[in-house]
This record gives structure tokens, C-alpha cells and sequence, in this order.
């Protein structure tokens, strides 16, 4: 291990492309300052290790997920649950049919009923 000593904004150079830059040291402990490429990983020890260890636990994992099958499709009028889902066909001048049999159709707003949006009093 090279053991190098640095003050403050003093510089080290690794190789052509790295740059560690000592930015402060308060009591015992010290910031450094690292310029390096972007394709270079920087990491503090603990995450490169958990990195490291997370990856082999991934390369080992052998679990079989099955084969990855479509999505079934259900045909209309093959069950009630999807007949019910199916949406109203369309009537002759292009509106929703009416109700099913047997049904209602919502009673309709009276143009009477003062629709204005009312202001709050102050």
C-alpha cells in the first residue's frame, strides 16, 4: 500500500484520468474529492462489498419461474362476469342502446333547476 500525505485542496493523480482532491478534514476525519470518468465506478468500501456480494447471490440463483404464458382471453358471452364486462352496443344512429330488459333509464335533469355555480359570501 503507497501511503501518500496531502493538506488541504492538495491533489492526487491516478493514472492520466483519476483525481482525488483532499476538499477538508475536520478532527479525524477527511473529505476527498474524486474526478473520474464516467464508465469508472467510485464507490466507498461497505457498497462496493455489498455490490459485490448481492451480484454473487444473484448469479447463483437457479429458480425456475415456468414458462411465461399469454394472458387467457375470455370471449364474450362465454360467462356472465364477462358478458357483464362487455361493453353497450351501439344503437342505429350510432347512441348506446337502450336499457337492458327489464331496466330504466335515469330520469332526466329538468331545465327548470337553476344550474348557476353559486359565489361564496365573504
Amino acid at each position: 500500500m503507497l501511503v501518500l500525505s496531502r493538506q488541504r485542496d492538495e491533489t492526487i493523480m491516478i493514472g492520466d484520468e483519476i483525481e482525488i482532491t483532499v476538499v477538508d478534514i475536520r478532527g479525524d476525519k477527511v473529505r476527498l474529492g474524486i474526478s473520474a470518468p464516467t464508465q469508472i465506478a467510485v464507490h466507498r468500501k461497505e457498497v462496493y462489498e455489498a455490490i459485490r456480494r448481492e451480484n454473487e447471490q444473484a448469479s447463483r440463483f437457479r429458480g425456475d419461474l415456468g414458462p411465461i404464458t399469454a394472458p387467457k382471453t375470455v370471449r364474450p358471452g362465454r360467462s356472465a362476469r364477462a358478458s357483464s364486462l362487455a361493453t353497450p352496443a351501439a344503437g342505429t344512429n350510432g347512441q348506446p342502446a337502450g336499457p337492458a330488459k327489464g331496466g330504466s333509464t335515469p330520469p332526466e335533469r329538468s331545465p327548470a333547476i337553476d344550474q348557476t355555480p353559486r359565489r361564496a359570501h365573504a
